[in-house]
């Protein structure tokens, strides 16, 4: 008797200083850990990234924002299915909301 065939783990990454996102299989928690986390999968595709503006102290998403949008401009955008933004800052969510949208990522307000 043969076993079903089991689905594959969704890629779920996460970039968030504080909170504990259960349902991500990694999670970085500065920009820096955040770009080398999504190079890290650049040529595989990626189910959900969960992004927090706001890193704590002087750090913010806009590194991996910037990142993605250099990706797209390149012709090259990361394969992702939906990126969420969770803050406590909605200015800073939306700028982020906004930037990746113009590059056609799939992105919305969500919380964590």
């Amino acid at each position: 008797m043969s076993e079903a065939p089991t689905a594959s783990t969704p890629v779920i990454l996460g970039i968030d200083d504080l909170r504990p996102l259960p349902r991500c299989t990694r999670i970085a928690r500065t920009s820096g850990e955040g770009v080398r986390l999504l190079e890290e999968h650049r040529d595989s595709y990626v189910d959900e990234l969960w992004l927090d503006h706001d890193l704590g102290g002087d750090d913010t998403i806009m590194p991996v924002v910037t990142l993605l949008e250099e990706a797209a401009f390149n012709g090259r955008p990361f394969a992702i299915g939906t990126i969420f933004v969770h803050s406590a800052n909605p200015i800073g969510a939306e700028t982020v909301i906004r930037s990746l949208a113009h590059w056609s990522y799939r992105v919305q307000r969500a919380t964590a």
